[in-house]
């Protein structure tokens, strides 16, 4: 029976251990089992003194640290590890010292080493702190706590969360920013928006909204693939994060939405100067793979509490404004303006019309007497004789109802609709046409869209438009803007030589408003730059590099042999200016208008190409002509008077008789807008006034204020109930014929 035992087995009783042997082998078996769990590196143990300064520390936390036990003994806990469980980003410690100074017991506290102590290199890890405070006892053995008795410190555990941690934060971001941009979601920057008008409602602050809208997207998204889109985007949301910095909250409501949160921001001069960065630079070109893209950008503002106080008003109005810069002309930004509402209805009135214009031109439509769509033709004059070169073809659109409808807001309508196709090729046509009939040989350029050239037919409609029309291909000049290197490389450099073989000349438009990058001119054989107008107008002024700028892109054609034409000079002091800086074409209405097909074959017959300067001697910002009831405030008196011309730093009034030069004056402008005036000219009933601070730009060539008055501080005054007599005679002035 004995050798039928097992090994570890006895036929009798083991020996009774003498007294304290089994306590010890208990004490030794928690000890091991203690060693055994540091040693597994899944938890640590840790203990304070009275003071909270660390006092024990696992062996394993301290490998897992990077850091020696003797560096961190006797140290504040709290400056040792910290709590922020929402953003790990930033340092928080405040609720773990009032845990500890509270003697409260931790439970799954989440923390980590602070950043600064850990080792270079070491992955940081997350714990779920665990601890009970240590008190004195009743009696020995008694685990009673006796009320009052001392604090000796924590005793407690720690266990490593970092996973489960990463993956919570993880989640709570997917469900708050954007996986692509990691800019923020729709749900979090509506939630962020309400937030905010609810806090500054109390106080009357200002908050701004932009919705921005990026232009040519979806033809980046069709022509490159949907990764070049994605990419793309993960890139503009960049500049984006560069331009607004932390100025205000950015973010991607899907596809190509994009808002942008700015508080206490009203001053409509910083968001028009924050807009037109945002477009600059968004503008310039991406390096998509070995592709350069070409976007644009458009914007619409609306500002709480002027334009509304709820999230869903001033999303509606931000939204008109954007639909308004869209089908403005694209590339611009607007501020929501009640007349706004009739916004999307018009874009389709027009959209029509434009329908039965392309119809009324390409015998497609047989019901209209005369076609709406014509071509006009500006001189290119050369400065030395004034001798003329050549003429750039501009369409204008006359409808019957409607009148003239400028090119910036047709064009871009036509490129959204593919109606830019017929109504290129109509004008490419039209232009060779008459071009082949002038008696003298001279140049015709051609706008062509980006839509046009990027049709892979294109240099085939080109030749036949040659063959139709017998112009001599050296005598067209297709000119084309950056966005033409939006597309495929492979298929912009193949127009390129294929309009090159014709022996079509190529001109690149807007030279120096958008990125003029040296490798377009490097890679695509231009024959001209134009300088855009933009630098012309602003190139007698002291403050602007216009004038430098215009003299680098001069001398820069001259380096690679180009020709360059200095477009939109309207005044003698403009012209000395860009011929000091080398320009030999200037093209603009100080030498001629555009010019109608008849007119021009008259004055060729007549031997008429030299036109002579003739113009005004100084170029003086526009003044816009207006016819708009406004309110003129004296005091406590109100005055109705018409607004009659309007420009950034005077207007012109009529309805007010007797009111002396150097009167104090405030506008009401409509919607807000209130502007201190003083008068500087008066003469029966026309008062010229100067503005105190000058107006700012709508983005759509209008003219606002910076600031608005709150509907809460107009509906105050409206209470206000005038004493005075009034001290200027009120009359009706009529609308003139």
């Amino acid at each position: 029976m004995k050798n039928l035992l097992k090994p570890w087995q006895s036929s009798r009783p083991p020996p009774t251990p003498p007294p304290g042997d089994e306590a010890t082998q208990r004490a030794q078996h928690r000890q091991d089992v203690f060693e055994d769990i540091e040693r597994g590196h899944s938890g640590w143990f840790w203990a304070t003194d009275a003071a909270g300064c660390l006092s024990y520390i696992s062996p394993a936390a301290c490998e897992r640290f990077g850091l020696a036990a003797e560096d961190i003994i006797g140290e504040p806990f709290t400056s040792l590890f910290e709590t922020d469980p929402e953003n790990p980003g930033e340092r928080s410690d405040r609720p773990l010292q009032f845990l500890l100074g509270a003697h409260s017991r931790l439970c799954d506290v989440t923390v980590r080493l602070v950043p600064d102590r850990c080792k270079p290199g070491t992955r940081p890890a997350w714990w779920a702190l665990s601890g009970q405070p240590k008190f004195e006892l009743t009696k020995p053995g008694s685990a009673k706590l006796e009320v009052g008795g001392a604090f000796h410190g924590y005793r407690g555990s720690a266990r490593d969360i970092t996973l489960e941690y990463e993956r919570r934060i993880e989640d709570s971001r997917l469900a708050e920013f954007d996986s692509l941009t990691g800019l923020s979601n729709r749900h979090r920057i509506s939630r962020r928006f309400d937030q905010m008008l609810a806090a500054f409602k109390g106080t009357m602050r200002p908050a701004t909204l932009m919705m921005l809208d990026l232009d040519r997207f979806k033809q980046v998204n069709d022509t490159l693939g949907h990764p070049a889109g994605d990419e793309l985007l993960r890139q503009v949301a960049q500049r984006l994060t560069r331009v607004v910095g932390t100025a205000g909250e950015i973010g991607r409501l899907g596809g190509d939405e994009f808002q942008i949160l700015l508080a206490d921001l009203e001053d409509r001069g910083k968001l028009g100067e924050l807009a037109d960065k945002i477009i600059g630079l968004i503008s310039q070109p991406y390096q998509i793979d070995d592709n350069h893209v070409v976007i644009g950008v458009s914007i619409g503002m609306a500002i709480a509490p002027f334009d509304g106080t709820e999230r869903e008003e001033i999303v509606r109005a931000a939204d008109l404004a954007l639909y308004a810069a869209k089908h403005g002309g694209r590339g611009q930004f607007r501020f929501y303006s009640s007349d706004l509402k009739d916004e999307k209805e018009e874009r389709r009135l027009l959209e029509e019309a434009l329908r039965d214009a392309v119809a009324s031109v390409d015998g497609s439509d047989d019901s209209w007497d005369e076609p709406q769509l014509s071509l006009v033709y500006q001189p290119v004059v050369r400065t030395d004789d004034h001798a003329v070169v050549g003429f750039e073809a501009l369409m204008r659109w006359e409808h019957p109802q409607r009148g003239t409808v400028p090119p910036t807001v047709f064009i871009p309508v036509a490129e959204d609709t593919g109606m830019i196709l017929q109504l290129g090729a109509w004008a490419l046509r039209q232009a060779a046409r008459d071009a082949a009939l002038w008696p003298h040989p001279l140049r015709i350029a051609v706008n062509v869209s980006a839509v046009q050239f990027a049709h892979p037919d294109f240099p085939g409609i080109v030749r036949e438009v040659l063959d139709a029309t017998g112009l001599e291909p050296e005598r067209l000049e297709l000119e084309l803007t950056e966005s033409v290197f939006m597309g495929d490389s492979e298929t912009t450099d193949a127009a390129f030589k294929a309009l090159k073989l014709l022996g079509v000349r190529l001109a690149l438009d807007d030279f120096g408003t958008g990125y003029s990058s040296l490798s377009y001119l490097r890679a695509a054989p231009f024959d001209k730059l134009k300088v855009d107008r933009s630098f012309v107008e602003s190139c007698t002024l002291s403050d602007q590099n216009s004038a430098k700028i215009i003299a680098a892109i001069i001398g820069l054609a001259d380096a690679l042999g180009m020709e360059t034409t200095v477009e939109g000079v309207e005044a003698f002091d403009q012209r000395d200016v860009v011929c000091a800086k080398g320009a030999r074409f200037i093209q603009g209405f100080l030498y001629s208008p555009p010019l109608e097909q008849a007119v021009l074959l008259q004055r060729m017959a007549a031997g008429e190409l030299y036109i002579p300067p003739d113009g005004p001697k100084r170029h003086r910002p526009e003044r816009r002509s207006v016819y708009r009831r406004i309110g003129v405030i004296h005091e406590d008196h109100r005055y109705e008077a018409l607004l009659r011309n309007l420009s950034a730093t005077g207007a012109r009034i009529e309805g007010l008789v007797g009111v002396p030069v150097g009167t104090s004056l405030v506008l009401d402008l409509g919607a807000g807008q209130l502007a201190v005036v003083t008068v500087s000219r008066s003469e029966d009933a026309t008062i010229g006034v100067e503005f105190e601070t000058p107006l700012v730009s709508d983005g759509a060539g209008g003219l606002v204020t910076r600031y608005r008055a709150s509907p809460y501080a107009l509906a105050a005054a409206a209470r206000t109930v005038s004493t005075s007599a009034p001290q200027f005679l009120e009359v009706e002035v009529r609308k003139r014929a």
